[in-house]
C-alpha cells in the first residue's frame, strides 16, 4: 500500500512521459511508425510511434500534389498548363522518366507520372513550373503544412530525396491524406492510378494494395535508406474510408503487409479495441520532441544493398506471382487469406493510363504523341536493331547475288547494247554501261559476269575486242 501511495504522489503525465520513454528508446532500434485512423472522422483506431519524427522520402510527393492541384482548383494553373523540364530536373536521381532538358509536358501527365512512378524528375517540373524554383515551392509546401495542423513537417525538396531538414511524422501524414480527401475530391483518381503506359513501357503503380486490396483507393509509397520503407494507403468498404500509414518498414512487401493487417482489424473490428482507452483525434495525438531515427545501416549497409527509390527489388521478384488458386481478382478475398498470399497475386486487370509528352492531344494526335515517345525510349537500341536488320538481309543474298541481283542490275545496262553488239567494242560497252549506272567499280565484275552468260552472241566477236577493257579497267 505505502508503494501505491508514493506512487500516486507523482503526475499520471509524469509517470506516462517515463513509460514511453523507457519504451520508445529500444523499440526505436527497429524502428516502425504505425497509424490507422477514420478518413471521415479523423478518430484514432491504431497507433504506435505515430508522432515520432520521420524522414518521408517519396511520400513526400503528397504535399508537391496538394500544391499542385490546389493551385490547379484556385485557377493559378491548369492540368493542360505546359511545362519544361530543366537541366536541374532531368539531373535528379531515379526513380525518375529520364527525359532531356527542354522536353515538355503537361501538368496533368507530369502528376501521373510522379504519383505512379514516384518520379523524382518529376516533382522538381511541378516545382519549378508552380512555385518557379524548387525553394519557392518549398515555401509554399511549408506554408501548405502549417495551414493543415502538420505541426512536425518541414519541406526542403518536393521529391523527398535526402535532405535533413525533411521531416514528417506519421501523425501529420494521415492530416494530409484527409486534406487531400476533403479538399480536392474532385482530383482525387490521381491518387490511386493502377498503372501507366509511357510509350511501349507499362509501369505498376508501387503501391500494391491498389488493384489488390479490396477497396484500396490510395495513396503514396516512399523509400530511402534513412527512412526505411513507408507507405500511406487507404481503402473503402461499405462506406468506411480508412487511412493507414506505416513508417520504417525492413522491405516494400513488409509495408504492404502492415498495412493491410491494420486495415483488416479496422474494416472487421479490433476483438479487444475495449480493452484501450480511445486514442482521440488524429490532430489531438501529442508530438515527440526527438531528432528522426537513421535507418540506413539497417537497410542499406553491408549485403543488404537497396535501391535509391520505391521500386523495391523484394517486390519486382512477386511481381505477377498467382497463389495456388490462379490469378486473383482484387474483390475475391477470402477471410482465411495471408496478406502475403493477397501481395503475391497478380492485381487485378486494369488499361493503363496513357501518358506523353508535349501539350495535350486527342485521338489521332494522341496516338501520335504515344508513338513518338516509343520511337525516342531507346534510339540507340532500335538503331542496333534496324543495322542488324539490313545485315541480316545482306547477308542472305551473297549467293545469289552475281547470279540473280546482279544479273537484274546488268540487264537494264545490258539491253541497249545487245541492239549495238557489233558496233560497239566491249571496252566501249563496258565505259558506257559503267557511266550510265552511275556505280562504283564494285558493279563492274557484276556486269562482266552476268553479260557473257547471257549473250552468247558474244562468241562470233572477233577475239581482239576483249583485250583493250583490262587496260581501260
Amino acid at each position: 500500500m505505502q508503494t501505491l501511495r508514493l506512487l500516486f504522489r507523482y503526475s499520471p503525465l509524469k509517470i506516462i512521459a517515463v513509460a514511453a520513454a523507457l519504451v520508445l528508446a529500444p523499440r526505436l532500434a527497429n524502428a516502425e511508425a504505425l497509424l490507422l485512423v477514420e478518413a471521415d472522422t479523423g478518430k484514432v483506431l491504431e497507433a504506435q510511434n505515430a508522432t515520432y519524427p520521420w524522414y518521408p522520402a517519396s511520400v513526400t510527393k503528397l504535399m508537391t500534389a496538394y500544391v499542385t492541384l490546389k493551385a490547379v482548383k484556385d485557377g493559378k494553373a491548369s492540368l493542360d498548363t505546359l511545362l519544361t523540364v530543366s537541366p536541374t530536373a532531368a539531373s535528379q536521381s531515379p526513380s525518375k522518366m529520364g527525359y532531356r532538358p527542354g522536353t515538355q509536358l503537361t501538368v496533368d501527365n507530369a502528376l501521373k507520372m510522379m504519383l505512379v512512378k514516384s518520379a523524382n524528375d518529376m516533382a522538381v517540373v511541378l516545382a519549378e513550373g508552380i512555385g518557379g524554383s524548387i525553394d519557392g515551392f518549398s515555401i509554399m509546401m511549408n506554408e501548405t503544412a502549417q495551414r493543415l495542423g502538420m505541426t512536425q513537417t518541414s519541406y526542403v525538396n518536393p521529391n523527398g530525396l535526402p535532405a535533413d531538414g525533411q521531416i514528417t511524422s506519421a501523425r501529420d501524414l494521415a492530416i494530409l491524406a484527409r486534406a487531400i480527401i476533403r479538399d480536392l475530391p474532385e482530383y482525387e483518381y490521381f491518387v490511386h492510378i493502377p498503372s501507366i503506359r509511357y510509350g511501349r513501357r507499362v509501369v505498376q503503380n508501387f503501391n500494391r494494395l491498389i488493384g489488390r486490396y479490396p477497396g484500396a483507393d490510395g495513396f503514396k509509397t516512399g523509400f530511402i535508406c534513412a527512412s526505411g520503407y513507408n507507405l500511406v494507403a487507404s481503402a473503402t468498404r461499405n462506406g468506411k474510408r480508412l487511412i493507414a500509414v506505416v513508417l520504417g518498414a525492413s522491405s516494400g512487401q513488409m509495408r504492404a503487409v502492415r498495412a493491410i493487417q491494420m486495415l483488416d482489424r479496422g474494416f472487421n473490428g479490433n476483438q479487444l479495441s475495449w480493452l484501450k482507452a480511445p486514442l482521440g483525434n488524429v490532430e489531438q495525438l501529442v508530438p515527440v520532441d526527438a531528432t528522426p531515427p537513421n535507418l540506413r545501416d539497417d537497410m542499406c549497409s553491408g549485403k543488404r544493398h537497396r535501391p535509391a527509390s520505391d521500386d523495391d527489388g523484394e517486390e519486382a521478384s512477386t511481381e505477377g506471382e498467382t497463389t495456388t488458386g490462379g490469378t486473383l481478382l482484387a474483390g475475391l478475398q477470402t477471410p482465411t487469406m495471408k496478406p502475403s498470399e493477397l501481395l503475391a497475386a497478380a492485381p487485378a486487370p486494369s488499361e493503363p493510363v496513357l501518358v506523353y509528352t508535349g501539350p495535350t492531344r486527342t485521338g489521332p494526335a494522341l496516338i501520335a504523341a504515344v508513338a513518338a515517345d516509343a520511337d525516342a525510349q531507346t534510339p540507340a537500341k532500335h538503331r542496333g536493331k534496324k543495322a542488324h536488320a539490313v545485315a541480316a538481309r545482306k547477308d542472305a543474298k551473297p549467293a545469289t547475288r552475281t547470279a540473280a541481283k546482279s544479273e537484274a542490275e546488268a540487264k537494264p545496262v545490258a539491253k541497249p547494247d545487245a541492239k549495238n553488239a557489233e558496233a560497239k567494242p566491249a571496252a566501249a560497252r563496258h565505259v558506257a554501261a559503267k557511266h550510265d549506272s552511275g556505280t562504283k567499280p564494285l558493279e563492274k565484275p557484276a556486269a562482266d559476269t552476268a553479260a557473257k552468260p547471257a549473250k552468247p552472241k558474244a562468241a562470233a566477236k572477233p577475239k581482239t575486242e576483249g583485250k583493250p577493257a583490262p587496260k581501260d579497267g
